[in-house]
């Protein structure tokens, strides 16, 4: 396995392009710029199949994008109030780049580095070295991200140790699309989450874990997206439609659990993760980035938004010595 030249930065650091193929049928791209999944083709049926990952065609275009695509944010994926939380008794300032508060790692995260990649078997291993202060996050942060196939699974394993009390969110920003239709709305979806975790109007944690039952927010058993997106209830307004994080578990999973269930023409992906939540957008803001309203919709396994300002959501904070570790299983089968 060798991997191909996707590109250069304009401040000279090359960014590869890794493919991993296995005899099922799936087909991954990989790209060292964020660590992101660029295409994921499985098949449909027929020796034909299908790209489900929203990707771009370069580089230029990666860079100039604001959605994440693909990729693996951090240090802390998702939103931190303030950019501040406490931390040992001292409170820690971090970049902001969402209003006030700090989104996916602050003004340069993880998605804008160039990681270092080798081949691992029939696996590609990234690798990112985050310095202390980086963004303002305390401690050196070393962290992998296994991409490896088996059978109809895409899994990502992910590991990250800290020589410096430190908090952490990783996850995988992959946008899917199942169908090829212009929107995701009539996939149908299933959510293995009886909670949910309200947010304010700048998509915050209230610290509330709501039940689903009897709003737009219940898919414990199968609805097609689009049936309540559009509801008249207040955090659908403020997430312009989904843009939530669900309850799987009040602490990381040993095994992975079933997270949720997508399907649409013919084919059904399953998200299965150790991580406690999921959150479940569905491309509101995609225009932003110039892409299609709503024609992709994300499934990522993390910790809570906010967590290290909400001392009863579990726990992000990584201490020298420890081991974070993250599985993640995207699981595709065509019906």
């Amino acid at each position: 396995m060798q991997p191909t030249h996707f590109g250069t930065l304009a401040d000279g650091r090359a960014v590869e392009a890794w493919t991993l193929e296995n005899g099922a049928g799936l087909r991954a791209t990989l790209l060292t710029y964020g660590a992101r999944l660029a295409a994921l083709h499985v098949p449909v049926g027929g020796g034909q199949t299908r790209n489900v990952a929203l990707g771009l065609a370069t580089l230029d275009e990666y860079v100039a994008n604001t959605a994440y695509l693909g990729a693996v944010p951090g240090r802390y994926a998702n939103r931190i109030a303030r950019g501040r939380f406490p931390l040992d008794g001292r409170e820690v300032q971090v970049t902001t780049n969402n209003g006030p508060n700090m989104l996916h790692g602050g003004k340069v995260g993880f998605d804008r580095a160039v990681w270092r990649a080798q081949a691992d078997g029939d696996a590609v291993v990234m690798a990112h070295t985050s310095p202390d202060g980086d963004q303002g996050f305390p401690g050196k942060l070393d962290v992998t991200v296994r991409y490896a196939l088996d059978g109809g699974d895409l899994v990502i394993d992910t590991i990250a140790r800290a020589d410096a009390p430190t908090v952490l969110n990783l996850t995988s920003h992959a946008y899917f699309n199942l169908s090829g239709d212009p929107d995701i709305l009539d996939h149908t979806l299933t959510l293995a989450a009886n909670h949910f975790t309200p947010v304010d109007a700048g998509l915050i944690p209230t610290g509330e874990l709501a039940p689903v039952a009897g709003t737009p927010f219940d898919f414990r058993t199968p609805v097609k997206i689009g049936a309540r997106i559009d509801a008249d209830h207040p955090q659908l307004r403020f997430g312009v439609g989904y843009d939530h994080n669900f309850v799987l578990g009040a602490a990381v999973a040993e095994a992975p659990r079933l997270a949720a269930i997508v399907s649409g023409d013919g084919l059904t992906m399953q998200a299965l993760t150790t991580e406690p939540g999921v959150q479940f957008y569905t491309g509101n803001h995609l225009p932003d980035a110039g892409l299609p309203y709503r024609s992709a919709f994300c499934l990522e396994t993390q910790h809570f938004p906010d967590s290290p300002n909400h001392p009863a959501f579990p726990t992000t904070v990584l201490r020298p010595g420890e081991v974070f570790r993250a599985r993640t299983i995207y699981r595709f089968t065509s019906t």
